[in-house]
């Protein structure tokens, strides 16, 4: 589907939000997505038509609520370029990234002791490697990022050796909207043999991502960052490695065979889906994908690049506003207005129906390498057009004079 301005204000109507808040112009979707009419009418029938615990019952609602269950997994493998039983259901990004951490140090080799990371990440891909650091005597080390916001390859080519255990990185900002090349790293880090781990929470929405093409050992990323719930996201791991980690969480279905004195584990993915999980969200972040395949991944990313760039030229004619804006970019923009916190802001454009993030974004040392702390962020989805911009923009100029 082409997008321009036109098509999206249709696209828009399978957004109840909009129609429930008429004035509402949202931009903070690297936050969480609004959630279309036909996931929400998913979540809906779920309750309303299969309505039973999955994998345990022989009767058939049970079966039909698995069937359900297990086909979203293939959608979603489908669309990273996978096999289902590469795919774990989480709660989220963060919970993904704590799996690993907690699991991956019985295949790491004892004479790797090191783990890089880059000076951007959000806290959910850094506190969880802090953690393993401490628990098993590593090292963590960080790519550094260049004065255009980018990341350093010649850094990472000196951070990255034969001493590195792990190499985990974001795929895109989520504060600075930099789409990281994370290809030419991943290939450094297996010349060293390490293992390598894809936070695609702010990509899996605007790119394609294709998990043989970037060969990454592990990708996670969250639903309601996808226009699915909240409460659940993904982990991918290659195939031959899940295979060798023992399970996080331990009870219900997660079990081959129980006794008294011990247990033995379930096959992949199943070994690390302990207890009930949240199916109807499973099962509506398999119909968020399915919404956005048909109107294209790529096309989206491309819409909403088109968006970020008008921002940006409409932002930097305004004197005493600083963007914050690498040449490779997303659909995330963040800026500063001089002499106003940027709390301030988010709450001044509250007052026009305009919803924005401010804050540190979960980036503090990122915050602190360029010397700032916090910035005011818009993100886009591809329900935002050209006048939500505008109202924006207006409203921005209003406050700058509000406060002179």
């Amino acid at each position: 589907m082409k997008l321009n301005n036109q098509s999206v204000k249709k696209l828009r109507k399978d957004f109840p939000i909009f129609e429930n808040q008429k004035e509402l112009v949202y931009l903070d979707s690297a936050s969480t997505t609004q959630k279309p009419k036909q996931v929400i009418k998913s979540i809906v029938d779920s309750y309303e038509t299969t309505n039973a615990n999955i994998h345990r019952g022989i009767y058939d609602l049970s079966q039909k609520a698995t069937k359900k269950y297990e086909n979203s997994k293939k959608i979603i493998a489908k669309f990273i370029n996978t096999s289902e039983k590469e795919i774990i259901f989480t709660k989220s990004t963060t919970e993904s990234i704590n799996l690993l951490a907690y699991t991956l140090p019985s295949i790491l080799q004892k004479e790797k002791d090191e783990i890089v990371l880059t000076e951007m990440e959000h806290h959910s891909n850094l506190v969880p490697w802090q953690q393993l650091a401490k628990r098993n005597d590593m090292k963590l080390k960080f790519i550094k990022i260049k004065e255009d916001f980018t990341l350093d390859l010649e850094d990472a080519k000196n951070k990255i050796t034969e001493k590195t255990a792990i190499v985990s990185l974001t795929h895109i900002s989520n504060t600075l909207g930099a789409i990281n090349p994370v290809r030419e790293i991943f290939k450094l880090a297996k010349k060293n043999n390490s293992i390598t781990v894809l936070d695609a929470a702010q990509s899996i929405a605007h790119m394609k991502v294709d998990v043989k093409k970037i060969d990454c050992d592990f990708l996670v990323f969250s639903g309601h960052k996808i226009y699915a719930p909240m409460g659940i996201g993904v982990l991918y791991g290659k195939k031959e490695l899940l295979e060798k980690l023992s399970p996080f969480n331990f009870g219900g279905d997660m079990i081959k065979s129980v006794t008294l004195e011990g247990s033995e584990w379930n096959t992949i993915p199943e070994r690390f889906e302990a207890g009930t999980q949240n199916i109807e969200g499973a099962i509506a972040l398999g119909e968020a994908i399915k919404y956005l395949e048909k109107i294209g991944v790529n096309e989206i990313g491309k819409w909403e690049k088109e968006l970020t760039d008008y921002s940006a030229k409409e932002l930097n004619q305004i004197k005493g506003v600083k963007i914050y804006l690498p040449k490779k970019h997303s659909g995330i923009l963040s800026f500063n207005v001089e002499n106003l916190p940027t709390h301030d802001v988010a709450s001044m454009l509250d007052d026009y129906d305009i919803c924005i993030r401010a804050g540190h974004h979960c980036n503090m040392p990122l915050m602190k390498k360029l010397r700032i702390s916090g910035t005011a962020r818009i993100s886009f989805a591809f329900y935002n057009t050209f006048e939500d911009i505008d109202k924006f923009i207006k409203a921005i100029k209003e406050i700058m004079g509000k406060v002179k």
